[in-house]
């Protein structure tokens, strides 16, 4: 056929569909049209690949009798060591050898160093005490260490062994802390704000010689006479009573303790003594952090014994539990309104502090601290915060959001960019019709937005699950990830949390899982009760291995299974 007979039949056909075009055909083309251009505008990548999503952990190609397959993240792949320690490089060292696990110590002496860029100065970053939404107080790091080498020599001198912190989140818990292990001293963190009989039974059961805490707080009268082994109370007085004589010890008590305080031990020493850290020893004798684990009202708290090993592999388990564009840095401003005598808030603070992000105390965390209030004065990029405390804050935004059509509608389409399209909603005109109804976190200029929002639930604990659906309704309102995590009691920072861009919402979002095990540990199932272990059902009790678990093993106590997609959940 040649070139002219193609044009002529191209001619009539184009002239046919002309004479038979009318309105109808004009709307159909338009339509047609629109939709081609709105799905191409609208289109959006998924944060991560799917097939990421669909097997988050691999299994051990052998099991044992009654257990199942050994599940590993997939960044500690079997065949590889653990995570165990922060690979701290000493001075000196060639950068091509493998570096130490590390203890605390590195942890604060990193923090005071500044980040290891080799271009440019060191960035470091800052701590600040928020006192109310109109005062925030930014602390010296070099004023920080002097607090940890005074109050340590102090304690050591006068033969403190075992240091019960007794404080709501402060400067003067982590100092205590930090100068616990650069003193060699046990460290027992108490949870704050507890019944009396409570304390004095955690007391007795650490053996500890010296408190720490501050006054109205601690049943001091009651302590002495139950307890005769405590021998050191150091009171942190406030601003406001300063002026008080705190150093007098109540007649009866025979001059048995020695009462001091936290502003005496600093004053009583010259300005510069103290600025420069102790020497670290990598072989040095280093004490063990004692941390109780409460589960349920009216039970007996749990004590557990963590070596330093554990806390510094489940720190380096959450620097690298992030994508690394994304893990903390020096222009992130941290802050837990869960208190840091658990050890999940405490890892998360302690990775922090390591990154040189800065990080805020504010006295107000707890279980149930309303955000707005814990985050007053400062705008947090990172948060750790309770279950309790996001159950309340989704139930009364939510309230909000359901009570027009229009709000309604701007949060599907929210929902919809989350679970179908695997992105974070992105700003438009809809989706900003909610802004007024999101809660309030944070109120100060800088450093920037909420970005990341932690939360765990305590293996065998009352506190509220967040359901799938739950939490995608938290992405939304507070424009945030968020990490949900399993916490047990023998194990240091997390069992097991959510991928960084994990947003899915499987059926009708009721169902809940913690994502895989973190590089610091790995789990197992076993036959619990009616539940047996078999080759194509997985369900048992939760066990876990590894350098972040106290005496190397532990079985949490609750029935779970692996999913599908190789997450863990419970049952």
């Amino acid at each position: 056929m040649s070139a002219g007979s193609l044009l002529t039949q191209f001619d009539e056909g184009l002239s046919t569909l002309l004479s038979q075009w009318n309105g109808y055909t004009t709307a159909i083309v338009t339509a047609f049209i629109a939709i081609l251009t709105y799905s191409f505008m609208s289109r959006v990548e998924p944060e991560t690949h799917p097939l990421l999503l669909a097997r988050q952990a691999s299994g051990s190609p052998v099991r044992n009798e009654g257990e199942s397959p050994i599940y590993r993240g997939n960044s500690a792949p079997h065949g590889m060591p653990l995570n165990a320690g922060l690979n701290v490089k000493d001075p000196g060292a060639s950068k091509w050898a493998s570096g130490r696990n590390g203890d605390l110590r590195d942890v604060w002496r990193r923090a005071v160093t500044g980040s290891p860029e080799e271009d440019g100065p060191k960035a470091k970053g800052r701590i600040l005490t928020v006192l109310g939404s109109q005062k925030v107080v930014e602390h010296d790091l070099n004023d920080i260490t002097r607090q940890i080498n005074l109050v340590g020599k102090h304690i050591a001198s006068q033969g403190g062994k075992k240091v019960a912190i007794y404080l709501p989140n402060s400067v003067e818990f982590i100092a205590t802390l930090f100068a616990s292990s650069f003193y060699n001293l046990t460290a027992i963190l108490i949870p704050f704000d507890q019944p009396e009989d409570a304390v004095i039974s955690m007391l007795q059961r650490s053996g500890a010689d010296t408190v720490v805490t501050a006054p109205g707080a601690f049943p001091f009268d009651n302590a002495v006479k139950s307890y005769p082994g405590l021998r050191q109370l150091i009171w942190v007085v406030d601003e406001g009573n300063k002026h008080l004589d705190w150093n007098e010890v109540p007649k009866g008590m025979g001059g048995s303790v020695n009462v001091s305080t936290w502003q005496d031990i600093l004053n009583d020493n010259p300005v510069t003594a103290g600025t420069e850290l102790p020497e670290v020893d990598p072989k040095s004798e280093i004490q063990d952090v004692i941390i109780f684990w409460h589960s349920k009202p009216g039970e007996l708290e749990e004590m557990v014994r963590f070596t330093q090993g554990n806390l510094v592999s489940a720190i380096s388990a959450q620097l690298t539990g992030i994508p690394q564009k994304e893990r903390f840095s020096p222009a992130d401003l941290f802050l837990s309104s869960a208190s840091l005598s658990a050890s999940f808030p405490l890892v998360l603070t302690l990775a922090a502090l390591y990154s040189n992000a800065s990080v805020a105390f504010n006295s107000v965390a707890g279980t149930k601290p309303d955000l707005d209030v814990a985050t007053a004065g400062v705008a947090p990029t990172i948060i750790v915060a309770t279950p309790q405390t996001l159950k309340k804050t989704h139930d009364e935004t939510k309230a909000k959001v359901g009570a027009s059509l229009l709000t309604r509608l701007s949060h599907w389409v929210q929902t919809r960019s989350l679970v179908q399209d695997g992105a974070m909603p992105i700003a438009s005109f809809l989706a900003s019709y909610n802004d007024s109804l999101r809660p309030t976190i944070g109120n100060a200029p800088t450093p920037g937005k909420l970005r990341l929002l932690y939360v765990s639930d305590q293996a065998g604990g009352i506190a509220p699950r967040l359901s799938e659906k739950t939490l995608s309704d938290l992405r939304v309102f507070t424009r945030a990830r968020v990490i949900y995590a399993l916490a047990a009691p023998r194990v240091a920072g997390a069992v097991a949390q959510t991928q960084f861009h994990d947003y899915r919402v499987s059926g009708d979002g009721s169902s809940a899982h913690f994502g895989p095990p973190v590089s610091s540990v790995e789990v197992l199932f076993r036959d619990s009760g009616k539940y047996k272990v078999t080759d194509d059902n997985y369900t048992g009790e939760i066990v876990v291995r590894g350098p972040a678990v106290a005496g190397g093993e532990s079985a949490l106590g609750v029935t779970g299974t692996v999913r599908v997609d190789n997450t863990i959940a419970y049952v």
